[in-house]
């Protein structure tokens, strides 16, 4: 079979998109959902229309990338430290328990001690694709509920990067504290490169072309990807390198401006995004492991917010937002399907296991963006009252 041509793929996947997405909103379905079917749908594990799916992996991993560039861009640096100050303590006490949890169920349905261990570790993390894309715009940019939810995102991000390190030098065979000490020595390098790189090129060349609307969204998105080659380079991810180059971008006054133009492409990324994700999960194993990944499912759905909530009293939040940031962090993340991917790899887990964590995973983005959209405000609310943009 010959393999289809990327306008082919793309018509299968933006047209496709288009039928379910309508079929989702009309039964009142998040439109993320949607995207995740089709790729199941089409994919190589079903229909076989789109086989090979590994372009599509590198180009949907942009849309990442333009994500946590424009959650940079919204980020002032002052803000943002006095944000982590507030939220590292919920990070670190919530990821611990979580993985606790995560440990636990996986020895008891069966798996391996090794499996288990890096069950816990992928259920440390919240997604931020989903945590961020359903959060209102506005309060995103100006609400205290926003700032939260950033600090604690970037902190797993952080915490994640960590782990995947990890993983990393037990697949090349080494103790890699050296790639830990390397992380901790780029961190702060790469900050200062981002700094000295907007103060002395990027806002000059703005200010001297600044009428000139098409160079200043070709220079934003050279910048984000420039910073976040540099961060791979680094060791670190593409992730920290864009979302370091939005901040760096933040004092600037445009920087709204290529917020909003960059706003769609962002979106069209996304949506390959959860394609791939939906294209990539092997059915074979589904009737092994369907039960102990809905149980699984279920105590990740109801335990995270219940300890978001409880931590985030602690700190003196209401009640009211405390349950409104632990029902947004309340799934598994993208970034525990990247740790399945590299453990598979390094055969630390099995087939099983992977499809487990996998399927578990899936569970979560549904139900968790089903609950968002449908009882908080967000941009795709099928309630009128509870759309904000």
């Amino acid at each position: 079979m010959t393999e289809p041509s990327i306008i082919f793929s793309f018509f299968i996947i933006f047209s496709g998109a288009a039928v379910l997405s309508t079929l989702a909103l009309m039964f009142r379905q998040p439109m993320l959902i949607a995207y995740i079917g089709l790729g199941i749908l089409v994919g190589p594990f079903s229909l076989d229309l789109i086989p090979n799916t590994k372009m599509l992996d590198d180009v949907s991993e942009i849309g990442i990338i333009f994500l946590l560039f424009l959650l940079g861009l919204d980020m002032q640096p002052s803000s943002l430290l006095h944000t982590l100050k507030k939220t590292t303590t919920v990070a670190l006490i919530s990821s611990t328990l979580f993985a606790g949890l995560g440990f636990s169920l996986a020895l008891m349905f069966g798996f391996s001690f090794t499996e288990s261990i890096i069950t816990g570790l992928c259920m440390m993390f919240s997604s931020t694709i989903i945590g961020i894309k359903l959060l209102p715009t506005t309060v995103l940019h100006h609400k205290h509920t926003g700032e939260l939810m950033v600090g604690i995102l970037l902190l797993q991000d952080i915490i994640a990067i960590m782990v995947l390190v990890g993983i990393g030098g037990i697949e090349q065979g080494t103790s890699d504290w050296l790639s830990y000490f390397y992380l901790i020595v780029a961190f702060p390098l790469l900050i200062g490169i981002s700094w000295i790189g907007v103060r002395f090129i990027i806002l000059p060349l703005f200010m001297k072309f600044d009428r000139f609307q098409e160079y200043i969204f070709l220079c934003a998105i050279g910048w984000c990807l420039g910073l976040a080659e540099l961060a791979e380079v680094f060791n670190l991810s593409y992730e920290v390198g864009a979302f370091i180059a939005g901040i760096s971008l933040a004092s600037s006054p445009i920087s709204q401006f290529i917020a909003i133009s960059l706003k769609p492409l962002r979106d069209f990324f996304l949506v390959l995004f959860f394609f791939t994700l939906g294209a990539n999960y092997d059915v074979e194993f589904i009737q092994l492991i369907y039960w102990q990944a809905a149980l699984l499912a279920i105590a990740v759905l109801v335990i995270k917010p219940i300890v978001f909530r409880l931590l985030l009293n602690k700190l003196s939040e209401r009640n009211s937002l405390s349950w409104d940031v632990g029902f947004r962090l309340g799934q598994i993340s993208e970034f525990s399907l990247v740790i399945v991917l590299i453990a598979g790899s390094s055969a630390l887990i099995s087939a099983k296991s992977a499809s487990f964590i996998q399927t578990a995973a899936i569970i979560t983005f549904a139900v968790s963006s089903y609950i968002v959209m449908m009882y908080f405000p967000n941009p795709i609310a099928v309630k009128e009252e509870l759309r904000r943009d």
